[in-house]
């Protein structure tokens, strides 16, 4: 396709909503079908190192900005991507969750809303002011739309509201994507025109903990163990990735799909633990024959989830494993060549931060189609191959 219609993000991390934009005119489901160039991402910017040299690595020909939003002018944005304001097609970006995440409920200035990222919330907004881009697409955690942060959504959709934008939002399940991981995030969708987006159909099916109905008529949810089929089995003597020390025997016995309640004294295992006096991921093994739960970010030591399977570790104990890189690209719906700058807590952090990418292809997708750019050929009959 010769017209590459240009892109503003913001917030860039890892790239997953970025290579969302850029395969959305891509094959569904197909996470190695780059598309057709429909869209590109002009600028991309980021405050982090190391995101910005995975951008390098895989957005050939876009620019990176480094930089904190707070600080990064709109002009200056739009010049480094070689636009003027109102031609940008389209504005994304997933401003930092920390002030919004459950992981953070605990401490009080976050529990209270009084995080001071969560002003970058405004600075979204006022890109969007500034640039007048055709339309926006903003992704955040659910957190976001709860009573405790109600001021803050609030702010934010009058404040684009007020821009002409008709915001729309809705909570998605990635697993009803096509993706393999339960992983709920919020999309703030809206259109210079003021047109209302319409949301795309869920194309998945599964029971998840607040779904207990499954749709006959749609695919069902991918499994952890059908989204790792087709990759290498571990190599032998690597024990780099066990979870051993204080708690790894127990989590060595802690059974497909189940957590520390295992050893509480309602399950099998060793009664160790009080009941629910633990965050459910930890000792969580993922059951392969279920999506995986959310990928975390910045896990502890003891926070899954861990693969099923145990191996072995040089002393000959039974061990669980955390996942390998090229297991988590898999349930970000990444492609296996995705190149990811820094260790393997890196990765991790950056992933875990990340959009999945089948899950923003069908936003984009959905948002393409309403425009007018793509052509709505979808069946609503797909079939796993």
């Amino acid at each position: 396709m010769s017209e590459e219609l240009p892109v503003v993000s913001l917030f860039s991390g890892a790239g997953g909503l970025d290579l969302a934009v850029e395969r959305g005119d891509a094959s569904p489901l197909n996470s190695e079908d780059p598309g057709n160039g429909l869209l590109r991402v002009a600028v991309a910017t980021d405050y982090n190192d190391q995101a910005l040299e995975t951008l390098a690595a895989n957005f050939e020909g876009a620019k990176t900005l480094p930089g904190d939003i707070r600080e990064v002018s709109t002009e200056n944005l739009l010049y480094t991507a070689g636009l003027r304001p109102e031609e940008p097609v389209l504005l994304v970006g997933g401003p930092p969750c920390t002030p919004f995440s459950k992981s953070g409920f605990w401490l009080e200035q976050k529990r209270e809303s009084r995080d001071p990222n969560a002003s970058l919330l405004d600075e979204y907004v006022r890109v969007v002011r500034d640039s007048r881009p055709k339309s926006f697409i903003l992704e955040n955690v659910q957190g976001l739309t709860y009573k405790t942060h109600k001021d803050q959504f609030d702010r934010l959709l009058k404040g684009l509201t007020e821009l002409g934008y008709n915001p729309q939002w809705k909570v998605l399940l990635a697993a009803d994507y096509g993706v393999p991981q339960l992983r709920r995030r919020v999309f703030v969708v809206g259109r210079r025109d003021g047109e209302k987006f319409i949301f795309p159909d869920s194309t998945h099916s599964g029971w998840s903990e607040r779904d207990t109905k499954i749709d006959p008529t749609k695919i069902p949810h991918v499994t952890a163990a059908q989204a790792f089929a087709s990759l290498p089995g571990l190599p032998a003597g690597v024990t780099d990735d066990i979870v051993d020390g204080e708690f790894g025997e127990l989590a060595a016995e802690v059974p497909a799909g189940q957590n520390y309640l295992w050893h509480t004294e309602r399950y099998g295992g060793r009664n160790r633990f009080v009941w629910r006096s633990r965050y459910w991921t930890f000792l969580l093994r993922l059951d392969p024959n279920r999506p995986s739960s959310t990928l975390q970010a910045q896990p502890g030591p003891w926070v899954g989830p861990f693969h099923w399977e145990n191996v072995r570790t040089e002393s000959g104990y039974e061990r669980a494993r955390r996942l390998r890189i090229a297991e988590m690209l898999r349930l970000m719906s990444f492609p296996d060549n995705f190149k990811i700058a820094g260790t393997r807590a890196d990765v991790q952090r950056q992933l875990g931060n990340a959009v999945p990418v089948e899950l923003g292809k069908a936003v984009v997708r959905a948002l393409m189609i309403q425009l007018g750019y793509l052509k709505d050929t979808s069946d609503r009959r797909i079939v796993l191959l």
